[in-house]
């Protein structure tokens, strides 16, 4: 039997809001959860797998965030197509999900200040060049800053 690892704290936090969502009987509230923490649960699993390429790597917390921001991406993704193919009811519920899994992934993310320094600080040692300085941004702050978000400071600050 594999042994247990430690639990980290956003999966801590999305149990204890499950049972609060269960108290509450807020139905959309548990099932969003539910999905959140099955999808990390599913990509531990995943790792088990020799075929998979991450296999035996330990998880991490920034493992955790990702698989968050996959899902935020998801329901980004489906909300204008269902919105395309007059499913507004389902355009809704996916952008309740969505309000849910963003509060989430708040705490884990940089600041604005915060990644004004970052990027300030590669420029400083890059140069102004938008095509030196991206690749190392978003490396720097993968996981703790969307790409989007990025690339437009970088954009601001390079030009």
């Amino acid at each position: 039997m594999a042994e247990k690892r430690t639990e980290f704290p956003i999966e801590g936090q999305l149990r204890k809001d499950i049972q609060e969502a269960q108290r509450a009987r807020d139905q959309v509230r548990l099932d969003t959860l539910r999905m959140a923490l099955g999808a990390i649960h599913n990509l531990e699993v995943a790792r088990t797998d020799r075929k998979n390429p991450e296999f035996g790597q330990p998880m991490t917390e920034a493992d955790c965030f990702k698989t968050l921001e996959q899902e935020v991406k998801k329901r980004n993704q489906a909300i204008p197509l269902y919105k395309q193919g007059g499913r507004v009811d389902l355009a809704d519920k996916e952008q309740r999900e969505l309000d849910i899994l963003q509060s989430y992934l708040q705490t884990g993310q940089m600041s604005d200040e915060d990644l004004h320094a970052v990027i300030a600080q590669i420029i400083e040692l890059q140069g102004k060049e938008f095509r030196k300085v991206m690749p190392l941004a978003a490396k720097e702050t993968k996981g703790r800053a969307e790409g989007v978000r990025v690339q437009r400071m970088v954009k601001e600050m390079t030009q």
